[in-house]
């Protein structure tokens, strides 16, 4: 898609869709998640090696394109895409980070007989992918309202957290024998409210870039 900022940046949104695609399509946080429910360990094994060394690439090309296109004197609001792409892929990294963390709980909690009540983390896992999204379609469509939605449902997270972190707490409390288990999806439960914020970093980047107006710690609580 050419750069609505125009030349020389037409190059750049190839590789941030590009990267935007391997989020999208190759094995996700979400099939981390879904291994914890399921134990079964394909998934997580997948995604481990191949889609987090993905990301650290795609986060190098765009970086390495970044400065190459800095030292051509941008305009302000190219100058703004640059440092908003550089910002994004590095968030990029990091989920993919989260992700391979969720993974491997998952994989350890496969080993364990599976603990019984446990508290249900897939609605955290579907609030954060659904930000990821649309904080993701919020900048290749140029959308700061959309990006701005995304911002508001960062508290959701939070309070789906919170309450995940109280049940599991509890439950190592009234069962000490299960303290590893509890552990692994207390950690799943943390890196998927990490990948929330990381989507909502995205999104005010995205609000930056259209509006040229910061948004960033102007009153958004954490958990």
């Amino acid at each position: 898609m050419p750069s609505p900022l125009g030349p020389p940046l037409d190059q750049l949104p190839e590789t941030k869709e590009t990267a935007a695609f391997q989020v999208y399509a190759s094995p996700s946080p979400s099939a981390a998640d879904t291994d914890i429910g399921t134990k079964d360990t394909s998934p997580a094994s997948h995604f481990v090696p191949v889609a987090e060394e993905d990301l650290d690439r795609f986060e190098i090309e765009i970086d390495e394109m970044a400065i190459a296109l800095l030292a051509r004197a941008p305009l302000a609001g190219q100058l703004r895409f640059v440092i908003v792409a550089m910002k994004i892929s590095q968030n990029l990294e990091r989920i993919g980070d989260e992700a391979a963390k969720i993974a491997k709980r998952a994989r350890d909690l496969c080993k364990e007989p599976p603990l019984k009540n446990a508290p249900d983390i897939s609605d955290m896992a579907t609030v954060a992918l659904g930000m990821l999204k649309a904080a993701l379609d919020s900048f290749v469509h140029h959308d700061p309202a959309a990006a701005r939605a995304v911002v508001e449902r960062d508290r959701e997270e939070d309070a789906l957290h919170k309450q995940v972190r109280c049940e599991l707490e509890a439950r190592m409390m009234e069962h000490p024998e299960n303290i590893l288990r509890v552990l692994h999806l207390i950690t799943a439960a943390k890196c998927l409210e990490r990948i929330a914020d990381h989507a909502t970093n995205i999104a005010e980047d995205v609000v930056y870039l259209c509006e040229a107006q910061e948004i960033r710690h102007s009153g958004r609580a954490k958990g």
